[in-house]
């Protein structure tokens, strides 16, 4: 696209930009660029215009992508940039960046990089000298976040957890175990719901029967948030297909009183990813417990 774009077609920087960007003279060599999750009128206006101003539209699936760029009317080329291409193509597009090529990253849906491919381009292009901007949007983990009635900060988001049930339990022990060194915040999975029962009864196992919320086709016509515990969750995916897009958010864990049995579930929870001496000192710092107390019962209990 040429620099007599029309002026509705023209992307407006953010005020922190250079003033030639500013000015419409210069725009960024690279633009990530939020798209929506479900509705499609949920794209901004300045998304509109960054996508319509760039040279080309770097997204995940062309075909996905094409539809939302017709719903609003937009054209211009679209190249797949996904994770079995993208440290392919990396090199020729910095080199198109360099030569005063504009793009824009899209992902099919949400904010680009947030479990989605991109950033390697974004490092590079970093690492390269280049300007990078965004155009902030939808995020289906920010909102799932905001309806889930769990504490909203902290939180961390986790993304995907791996889809085999032994490492999806090693991961939930890992989160588990920095709970115990003092960790207390609302955690924030995406998960597949084909695995959403399976990985409601891993969470279960590894946290407890805490509060929760599973989130599904967010923004969409059949939008469901449903609150629970994880024990309730489980049960009612058990029995029932979830569908869609799925988002679990889970409440951080509560005020727990340390005693004999707590203690030892503490210190089994952190040996299954630590060492005896660095999962006793977790614990101990968690629970207040005497170092040398803590560190007697862990060698007992990885002896056992």
């Amino acid at each position: 696209m040429n620099e007599d774009t029309a002026e509705g077609a023209r992307y407006n920087p953010p005020s922190g930009a250079p003033a030639l960007a500013q000015a419409g003279l210069v725009l960024p060599a690279l633009v990530l660029v939020s798209t929506p999750i479900g509705n499609l009128q949920d794209l901004s206006a300045r998304a509109k215009q960054a996508l319509a101003a760039a040279d080309a539209i770097l997204c995940e699936d062309t075909r996905t992508s094409a539809v939302l760029l017709r719903a609003h009317g937009i054209g211009g080329k679209c190249i797949a940039l996904h994770e079995h291409n993208e440290a392919a193509i990396l090199p020729k597009l910095i080199e198109s960046m360099q030569s005063g090529q504009r793009f824009a990253l899209i992902s099919d849906a949400g904010t680009p990089l947030v479990s989605d491919p991109g950033y390697r381009l974004v490092r590079a292009a970093i690492e390269a000298g280049l300007s990078v901007s965004g155009v902030p949007g939808p995020n289906a983990a920010i909102l799932a976040l905001t309806l889930s009635g769990q504490p909203p900060q902290p939180f961390l988001f986790t993304g995907f957890v791996p889809p085999k049930s032994g490492a999806r339990q090693g991961a939930f022990a890992k989160l588990r175990g920095a709970e115990l060194a003092g960790l207390s915040a609302t955690h924030v999975f995406y998960e597949a719901p084909h695995r959403l029962a399976a990985f409601l009864e891993d969470a279960l196992a590894a946290f407890g029967p805490r509060q929760a919320a599973v989130c599904r086709e967010l923004t969409k016509h059949f939008e469901e948030v449903r609150r629970g515990t994880l024990a309730e969750l489980t049960a009612h995916y058990m029995a029932e297909q979830a569908r869609g897009e799925i988002v679990v958010v889970i409440g951080p864990p509560g005020d727990e009183t340390t005693n004999a049995e707590s203690l030892d579930e503490a210190l089994m929870t952190a040996l299954k990813s630590m060492s005896v001496k660095d999962a006793a000192a977790a614990v101990a710092a968690a629970t207040g417990l005497p170092k040398k107390q803590v560190y007697k019962r862990a060698l007992e209990l990885a002896g056992s």
